[in-house]
């Protein structure tokens, strides 16, 4: 049996956690639904699921991540579903991107993988959802009317995860900021690339490079990608 729906910190739908973004104000009617998926039967088949719940309209969508900013702009969706299928790398910026442009289109990531490293990266790209496939069927129409509300929900195995690695990284006392910085200088980036990339000083992103290798007692880079590696941090 799949674990039911979960916000991202373990709680029930019922007292589910609110989004960081303020939910706006919808007009009455039913949840106005987009979907973006590559492949034809999967996109059938996520119609088939949604067509008879209660309160959702289903649109057009898109069927690749270039025509995603034409088809939400087109039809203005309350809740893209993005199937990161599409190409898991060009969705993020996807995700990104469309936060900016239609900030109105909540999104929910429906994904094949339970991975916490992808997964903790779409809701900070600005995603609302994060749907397990096996568990769709059930948990898919929930998470898309909690974003619709400007709710953040994602599926229990997923939650699950990104818990364990909270506090994995909570052992190693690394914040946030630390581990976004520790996962582009393992990539590869110079310091000067890091601190482009996230908005910030060379020196401030020198001064967190300095404490990410006090905190974690490595002394160099490929120490450093050794750990990215463990940790999962490099993956797409």
């Amino acid at each position: 049996m799949t674990p039911p729906l979960t916000s991202e910190l373990g709680a029930p739908p019922s007292r589910a956690a609110a989004s960081s973004q303020e939910p706006h104000a919808r007009t009455p009617g039913p949840i106005r639904v987009a979907l973006a998926d590559d492949r034809a039967l999967a996109r059938q088949g996520l119609r088939m699921l949604l067509r008879g719940e209660q309160g959702i309209e289903l649109l057009s969508g898109a069927t690749d991540v270039t025509s995603l900013a034409g088809a939400v702009a087109a039809h203005q969706p309350d809740v893209l579903v993005l199937d990161l299928g599409l190409a898991s790398r060009h969705a993020l910026a996807a995700i990104i991107a469309l936060r900016e442009r239609a900030p109105h289109t909540q999104i929910v990531v429906l994904a094949g993988e339970r991975d916490a490293a992808f997964a903790r990266r779409a809701l900070a790209a600005g995603a609302l959802g994060y749907v397990a496939k096996e568990s769709a069927d059930r948990d898919l129409p929930q998470a898309i009317r909690a974003a619709a509300r400007g709710e953040r929900l994602v599926s229990t195995s997923v939650a699950v995860a990104l818990e364990a690695t909270r506090r994995s990284f909570a052992e190693d006392r690394l914040t946030a900021r630390e581990i976004e910085v520790l996962r582009l200088i393992a990539l590869g980036h110079t310091s000067a690339e890091v601190a482009r990339t996230l908005a910030l000083s060379p020196r401030t992103v020198e001064t967190h490079r300095a404490r990410i290798h006090k905190k974690l007692g490595l002394a160099t880079r490929a120490e450093l990608v050794s750990y990215a590696l463990r940790r999962r941090l490099l993956r797409a």
